[in-house]
């Protein structure tokens, strides 16, 4: 049995524990997150192997720093935190040896969530992408140093969640809108009044391009993913 901390602070003030498992193309690591820190377990949740105590700095804002946001690119895990840093973690093929190698700070507002899909070699594509609290997306390139190809700019609402399909961001927000964007440029294809209140999560089917938006009017939906054969621009189809 994992033990660890049960709480985490969110922006409502509620504590709560945030769980993920990181699929790495070696390894699979169970990633843990609360307000004391972040810890990295082996798949069956018998070993901890990483433990990284996050630093709130002024000790009169230590019931404030949480870390939110798990995601795997490559050999790399990436944890965002209240700070609005992104941090990145050196995973090896096996052991403890695990490394803190880089911080990304591009935000300044808490990040909400960080989506990855493999980028299959190729130089300059997006595989990354971080969401905060502003709203703010960074759409990054992984690798020794992850490199930052494109901001797309908040519009006044939080964003909570988002997903990467084939270079294409699905982004929910805290109006209920879903947008698609276009990983590499930031241009938005598609603007979908999906919910009538703030959205809480997405998920995504890769394989069979579905993508499902949960937010808390209650209601799920599922959309249809696909591009268009003349442009190439992406298009979402209502399912349920």
């Amino acid at each position: 049995m994992v033990a660890a901390d049960s709480e985490r602070p969110n922006a409502s003030g509620v504590s709560e524990l945030l769980i993920h498992w990181c699929v790495l193309p070696f390894r699979v690591l169970l990633v843990l997150t609360s307000h004391r820190g972040i810890q990295m377990y082996e798949s069956d949740g018998s070993v901890m192997v990483y433990w990284h105590a996050l630093d709130a700095g002024d000790a009169s804002l230590v019931q404030a720093a949480f870390a939110r946001g798990i995601a795997a690119s490559g050999h790399y895990v990436c944890v965002g935190t209240w700070s609005g840093q992104v941090l990145v973690f050196d995973i090896p093929t096996k052991g403890p040896n695990i490394v803190l190698s880089e911080e990304l700070a591009r935000h300044q507002t808490p990040i909400s969530d960080i989506a990855t899909e493999p980028a299959q070699g190729q130089d300059c594509v997006a595989d990354t992408v971080t969401a905060d609290d502003s709203g703010l997306l960074c759409v990054w390139r992984s690798g020794p140093k992850f490199k930052l190809l494109t901001q797309i700019p908040g519009f006044g609402v939080p964003c909570s969640s988002v997903q990467l399909w084939q270079g294409t961001i699905a982004a929910g927000y805290g109006n209920g809108q879903v947008r698609l964007y276009e990983a590499s440029t930031g241009t938005v294809h598609v603007q979908i009044d999906a919910h009538a209140r703030a959205i809480c999560a997405l998920d995504l089917a890769p394989e069979v391009g579905k993508l499902l938006s949960a937010a808390e009017d209650t209601f799920v939906h599922i959309w249809k993913l696909s591009r268009s054969p003349e442009d190439g621009y992406i298009e979402a189809a209502p399912l349920l």
